[in-house]
């Protein structure tokens, strides 16, 4: 798949292990510019790996802040003046809100959750509607398994990542008209960063692993090449879709 010559923002990177860096390698070898975006607390990390893919736009944004979503899209629209691609990757739930059980959860948990991880990609669609529907552009967004089952310990973000994709379903009905696709990825457990706020999280891919058809966990490349294809203009006649790269997991049942 050519991608060159379209320019693709990724938003969620927090290190080389990280989705967003199997996603962002994927487009790099496919020709696709790269740009970034970054919270303080990650930026010496993300940085020197943004660098080292050529990209040249690496934004501060923090999606919790509707000035730095609105300065964010603004910055994409005058440095590029479209967005062929969309890659949202984030996701966050405080540590105590995911280490207790659900009916636990504080009612600033449940905010913070849906707001950082869900809500942000419609702020974030806001903030891009010009430059996303000049290209008629793919958005992409990272979901879980959680967001439809009961998966122990994972408690509010599954809630979250429920609130997730039916706001992809939604966003693909109202941008649709624009040319813009929206869908998300449900990959199955990764050892990432986020990954490790969530309490027993060795027993998960020890399951996917014994369960799956084929038995075996997934990779940020499998994933990465998922979006590949979601990016590229091979997956046009696809948008509001939830799409499983989780070996499959998903599929079985008792």
């Amino acid at each position: 798949m050519n991608l060159k010559g379209k320019k693709a923002l990724i938003m969620g990177l927090a290190n080389e292990r990280s989705i967003a860096w199997g996603i962002a390698k994927a487009l790099h070898s496919a020709g696709a510019e790269l740009g970034f975006t970054y919270i303080d607390i990650v930026e010496k990390r993300v940085r020197p790996l943004a660098e080292e893919l050529g990209a040249k736009l690496i934004l501060k944004c923090d999606v919790s802040s509707d000035e730095q979503v609105k300065a964010m899209g603004e910055a994409v629209a005058s440095e590029w003046g479209e967005l062929p691609i969309l890659i949202h990757s984030l996701a966050y739930a405080e540590r105590e809100d995911l280490d207790r059980p659900f009916v636990q959860t504080s009612r600033k948990g449940f905010h913070t959750a849906l707001d950082v991880s869900a809500y942000s990609l419609v702020a974030v669609c806001q903030a891009l509607f010009e430059p996303l529907c000049k290209a008629k552009g793919s958005v992409i967004c990272m979901s879980y398994y959680g967001a439809e089952k009961v998966v122990l310990n994972y408690n509010v973000m599954g809630v979250a990542k429920a609130a997730l994709e039916a706001s992809t379903r939604y966003l693909a009905a109202d941008l649709g008209a624009h040319g813009v696709r929206v869908n998300s990825i449900s990959a199955g457990p990764i050892r990432t960063l986020a990954a490790s706020g969530v309490k027993d999280f060795r027993s998960m891919l020890d399951t996917v692993a014994a369960k799956s058809p084929l038995k075996r966990n997934v990779s940020i490349e499998d994933v990465g090449n998922t979006a590949l294809f979601l990016a590229s203009d091979a997956s046009r006649g696809i948008t509001g879709e939830n799409i499983y790269v989780d070996a499959g997991y998903n599929v079985m049942g008792l």
